[in-house]
């Protein structure tokens, strides 16, 4: 699968991205793997840094089991869980599925394979500047002319997006008085560094693991009615029929587990320290700082 395949898949819209739902996997799921199909594809956001820590960490531990992989780098969630779902991608390396993609999951869940979770404290949160005298989503209300009755947001299909707009806007009484401005993880990150670099009032969605709540002096508002929800899982997903035709390959997957040290090493090595095209280098960093971080060993 190219990948201007699959960014024609997003210029479509929705209506394709809904007929294409419905299109069973490509790969042949009775039996293991040919040796001519040694090819896996990582699909992932590039500015959903969990994904792309854990796509290149992947990229590393299956080439040395003899895998060609394959970079699929995508913008949208839609779009992921679409490829993910026909076939044209196999794996998606940083999913929040249990709770955050939970309606992708209702969707294309059946043409989906979960091959364990490698996280398991991950939070949508609503955060503003650390300078900002407020300390809760329901003080929000009350100061929305102080925000110009904008949050900012990042990717429309975005799960943490949809948890904001349909549950805690509603939940906090925000609808008429708020905006969700919705664009991507980068513009929302620029917008948060304007302001700050300004000393302006900002709110914005985030989430953890991210390495922008270091990087940016944040803080995560208060939801006393946990309209953002409770913490979940990080899993790694795999097209149907995956662990027939990878064995291998799905073992070694289903045995990585990650604590808050280990992964935010391995995101702060991959996105700040090394950088943009280096990121089999960070990875590679990682591994010698945590040698025992999972298992390697794969049996037969």
């Amino acid at each position: 699968m190219h990948k201007r395949h699959l960014t024609g898949i997003l210029a479509l819209g929705a209506a394709a991205t809904l007929a294409l739902a419905g299109c069973s996997p490509s790969s042949d799921n009775g039996g293991g793997t040919d040796e001519a199909d040694k090819t896996i594809t990582l699909g992932f956001l590039p500015s959903w840094t969990d994904g792309l820590s854990t796509a290149y960490l992947l990229e590393n531990q299956l080439e040395q089991l003899g895998y060609e992989v394959e970079m699929e780098e995508l913008t949208e969630a839609a779009v992921l869980y679409t490829g993910l779902a026909s076939g044209d991608i196999d794996i998606y390396p940083s999913a929040w599925s249990e709770k955050t993609h939970a309606s992708y999951m209702e969707k294309y869940g059946d043409d989906i394979e979960d091959l364990g979770a490698y996280y398991d404290n991950a939070v949508l949160t609503i955060a503003v500047p650390d300078y900002v005298d407020i300390d809760s989503m329901d003080e929000l209300a009350a100061n929305a002319d102080r925000f110009d009755g904008k949050i900012y947001g990042i990717e429309p299909s975005a799960g943490l997006t949809e948890q904001t707009e349909t549950v805690m806007m509603p939940e906090y009484g925000l609808e008429d008085s708020y905006e969700l401005v919705t664009s991507s993880t980068a513009t929302m990150l620029a917008t948060l560094k304007d302001k700050i670099d300004k000393k302006e009032d900002v709110v914005v969605t985030l989430w953890r693991p991210f390495w922008a709540n270091d990087a940016f002096p944040v803080k995560d508002l208060k939801d006393p009615k946990k309209a953002m929800g409770d913490p979940e899982s990080l899993h790694f997903l795999a097209n149907k029929g995956f662990t027939e035709r990878f064995p291998d390959a799905a073992e070694l997957i289903g045995g990585i587990t990650l604590d808050d040290a280990q992964y935010g090493a391995l995101e702060d090595l991959v996105v700040n320290e090394y950088g943009e095209g280096k990121e089999p280098e960070a990875v590679t960093t990682w591994l010698a700082k945590f040698p025992d971080a999972f298992p390697t060993e794969v049996t037969n």
